[in-house]
């Protein structure tokens, strides 16, 4: 293991997401038929040097790991394995000791994915997922990439019901490629182009400033009640809510990802009074930026 600076994350050209608890909490409540299987944090780190992570009461979650290239060591029940290009890891729920860390000279670039359920433990049991079971050796998984970009994508567009049910459901095609590789064949993705893709992604574009529903109306030329509208019913919300909604999933984010102080962050989208930031925050989230930063220290 590398003596030198160690990190949990912060590596160039990173993708991370971690979803707050309390969304899912709401979402379980609401439907929990839909979620037997749910994402609570993904990620990738290229070249990811002095990545490091110990884990003293193990994990709630399973742990997905895929190896891109490079080189990458765990420990897990007193015992040491090494990853090495294109194989995997998933690592069951557990809450014996774990460790895992990127090469000194050779360091992995991984894609990521931490999840879980109230039936884990059986999931697990139902396909011999073992803590013991070792790196697995497997062709370039380039439909797993593919998967993931959808489901970072997809979460990307914000934790509405529809999102976090489709990336819960891509989460078991994710899955299933790397525990059947054999059985999957390759597809061309679909290109989604209507108006409200592309509203959500104006509004993704434009977090640092304040939209209002008559610039979103009159990109599609609608009137702004039909807009408003067909974007609640497409979402679920109106359209005002979900952009402030992205802008609560940028700041948690930025909260996880960087050290910057509160008022930067909030200044970044938009909010040139820090106060009505962490009330705007704390509405949405559940929990205030200063805590929420502090808990999310604490999980992976």
């Amino acid at each position: 293991m590398s003596n030198g600076f160690k990190r949990r994350d912060g590596f160039i050209g990173e993708k991370l997401i971690s979803i707050p608890q309390k969304v899912w909490r709401d979402a379980l409540e609401r439907d929990p038929e839909l979620f037997q299987i749910y994402i609570t944090n993904v990620g990738y780190f290229p070249k990811a040097s002095f990545h490091y992570r110990e884990r003293r009461k193990g994990c709630e979650d399973n742990i997905l790991i895929y190896c891109l290239q490079g080189k990458g060591h765990y420990i897990i029940d007193n015992k040491r394995y090494e990853v090495h290009t294109n194989q995997f890891i998933i690592l069951p729920a557990t809450d014996k000791y774990m460790r895992y860390w990127a090469d000194k000279d050779d360091p992995w670039t991984i894609y990521w994915v931490h999840y879980t359920g109230d039936n884990i433990n059986a999931l697990n049991k139902s396909l011999n997922l073992s803590i013991n079971r070792g790196p697995i050796q497997i062709p370039f998984n380039e439909k797993a990439i593919e998967i993931w970009q959808t489901i970072f994508q997809t979460l990307e567009m914000g934790y509405s019901t529809e999102n976090l049910c489709n990336a819960s459901f891509c989460l078991y095609h994710l899955v299933a490629t790397f525990l059947f590789p054999q059985r999957h064949i390759q597809h061309d993705k679909e290109h989604d182009g209507d108006i409200i893709t592309k509203t959500i992604n104006n509004m993704r574009g434009n977090l640092s400033k304040k939209l209002t529903v008559e610039d979103m109306a009159v990109k599609h030329s609608l009137s702004v009640s039909h807009f408003s509208n067909i974007f609640r019913k497409a979402t679920g919300m109106p359209p005002i809510d979900y952009f402030i909604h992205l802008k609560m999933q940028r700041a948690c984010q930025l909260l996880n990802t960087n050290i910057d102080k509160i008022k930067s962050v909030a200044t970044e989208l938009g909010y040139e009074d820090p106060y009505y930031f962490s009330r705007i925050f704390k509405k949405h989230i559940g929990t205030s930026p200063e805590q929420y930063r502090a808990t999310v220290k604490n999980m992976g």
